[in-house]
C-alpha cells in the first residue's frame, strides 16, 4: 500500500490498487476515493491524498473514507434513478406528455415533449436564452418557471444535446411533482437511505466538515475541442449558454453544496456512489422489475454530433453509455470506455458512478481536482480499465469493454 493511499482491495484486485496508486504519483491525482462491488460485496475500498480548501488548518487535511465533494454531472444519474423508480411502481409513465405531471411545462411549444424525451437529452431546453440572475440556481421554483418560458432550441424529439445543467430541474421536477417530495429529499429517503449510500443532492450543514473543494482544470489553448472552439467563436451560441449561464452555481461555496442542483450538484464519495449503484447492478435489488433494468441500460440516443457537445453521443434514458471517441481528431478524443451494459454518468473533471449488470458490478469514483476533457480523463479511465480486466475482461477495441 502506498504511503498515500488507505484501504483494502480484494487480491484479485490488486491491479486496480496499483492504478489507484498511480494516479497519485503520476496523473497529478490530489484527493481521490474509489469503491467497487461485485455481485454486492465489496472488492475495492481506497481513499487517499488530500482535501483542497482547508485554510483552517496549517497542513493539507487528509482526504479520508468518507471525505465527500462535487461530483458534478455524476449526480444526474442519481437523478434518473430516482425517475426510473416511480416507473417501475407505475406512477411515472415514459411515453406520457411531461404536461400530464407539469402543466406549465407545454408553454412555448413544448406541449409534445415526453418524459421519455425528458431523460434522453431530446426534449430542447439544455439552456436559457436570457441571462439568469445571480444566485438563481439556488433558487428552485425560478428555475423551473424559467424551463416552462423557455422556447425550445429545437424541435423536441427531433435530435438530442445534452442538458449540462438544465436536466436537474427538468427530470428533477418531474420526480417532485410525481412523489410530492423535493428532489433531494426523494432521493435520501427512497434511495440513499435505506442504501446507506452516502450521496447528496442539497448537503445538510451538518456535513460540511467532511467536504473538500474543486481544483478547477485549465483547458489547454493548443488543442481545443470544438466545444471550446464554438464558445471563443459566439459568446452567445448555444455551447456558450449552455456552460456559462447555469445561474451563479458555485461548488466550492456552501450555498452551491446546500441547493438541490440535480444536473451537477451532488455530494459524494467513491464509496456513497458504488453503493447507490450496487442494486442495479444485481438484478435490481427489489427496486425495479427486471424489464425496467433492462430499459435503464439500454441505448435510446445516440448520435454523430451532440447538439450541445458537438461530438458523438450515446445515451440510455437517463445515463451515459460507453462513449469512444478516440480516435477522432486531438481535441476532440474524450470518451468514457465501460462494458456493453453499463450504465450510469460521469461528471465534469472526471467523477464516474455506475452499474454493470453483466459482471454484477458496481463503481464510484470521485475526485476534488479536475482532469481534462467532457467525459473521463485518464485518471479515471485507467481505473475502469484495471477492473474490468481483473474481472476476466478481454479488450476493449469494439468501444465497449468485452470478455
Amino acid at each position: 500500500m502506498s504511503a498515500i493511499v488507505s484501504g483494502t482491495a480484494h487480491p484479485d484486485f490488486a491491479a486496480v490498487e496499483v492504478e489507484f496508486a498511480r494516479n497519485f504519483a503520476e496523473r497529478g491525482e490530489v484527493g481521490a476515493s474509489l469503491h467497487v462491488t461485485v455481485e454486492g460485496e465489496t472488492v475495492v475500498d481506497l481513499w487517499g491524498g488530500h482535501v483542497a480548501g482547508r485554510p483552517e488548518s496549517g497542513e493539507a487535511a487528509p482526504w479520508l473514507a468518507d471525505t465527500l465533494v462535487v461530483v458534478f454531472s455524476s449526480t444526474k444519474g442519481w437523478v434518473a434513478l430516482c425517475a426510473h423508480l416511480l416507473v417501475a411502481r407505475g406512477e411515472l409513465d415514459l411515453e406520457a406528455p411531461v404536461a400530464e405531471y407539469w402543466p406549465g411545462f407545454a408553454k412555448a411549444g413544448k406541449a409534445a415533449v415526453t418524459v421519455r424525451m425528458m431523460l434522453d437529452h431530446s426534449a430542447g431546453v439544455p439552456t436559457w436564452r436570457e441571462k439568469l440572475p445571480a444566485g438563481a440556481a439556488y433558487d428552485w421554483e425560478l428555475m423551473v418557471a424559467r424551463l416552462e418560458e423557455e422556447e425550445p432550441f429545437w424541435e423536441p424529439g427531433t435530435r438530442n444535446g445534452y442538458h449540462m445543467l438544465s436536466f436537474g430541474w427538468t427530470v428533477g421536477e418531474l420526480v417532485r411533482r410525481v412523489s410530492g417530495r423535493s428532489l433531494g429529499t426523494f432521493l435520501r429517503e427512497e434511495l440513499a437511505g435505506p442504501l446507506g449510500a452516502d450521496v447528496w443532492i442539497g448537503l445538510p450543514e451538518a456535513e460540511e466538515g467532511r467536504v473538500s473543494n474543486m481544483i478547477p482544470f485549465v483547458p489547454d489553448p493548443v488543442s481545443p475541442s470544438a466545444f471550446t472552439e464554438a464558445i471563443r467563436a459566439d459568446r452567445r451560441g448555444l455551447q456558450s449558454l449552455a456552460l456559462m449561464n447555469q445561474g451563479g452555481f458555485n461548488p466550492n461555496r456552501r450555498e452551491g453544496r446546500a441547493a438541490e442542483i440535480g444536473g451537477g450538484g451532488g455530494m459524494a464519495s467513491g464509496r456513497g456512489m458504488a453503493r447507490l449503484y450496487g442494486p442495479f447492478a444485481n438484478g435490481g435489488g427489489g427496486l425495479v422489475d427486471p424489464d425496467t433494468l433492462a430499459r435503464m441500460g439500454d441505448v435510446a440516443v445516440a448520435t454523430e454530433s451532440d447538439a450541445v457537445l458537438l461530438l458523438p453521443t450515446r445515451f440510455a434514458l437517463g445515463f451515459m453509455k460507453s462513449m469512444d471517441n478516440r480516435r477522432r481528431a486531438s481535441g476532440d478524443r474524450y470518451s468514457a470506455i465501460l462494458g456493453r451494459e453499463a450504465f450510469g454518468h460521469v461528471g465534469a473533471g472526471g467523477s464516474l458512478g455506475f452499474a454493470d449488470p453483466a459482471c454484477r458490478m458496481s463503481f464510484g469514483y470521485a475526485m476534488n481536482r479536475h482532469g481534462e476533457g467532457i467525459l473521463l480523463n485518464d485518471r479515471g479511465q485507467s481505473l475502469v480499465d484495471a477492473t474490468y480486466r481483473c474481472l476476466g475482461y478481454r479488450s476493449d477495441a469494439s468501444g465497449a469493454w468485452t470478455r
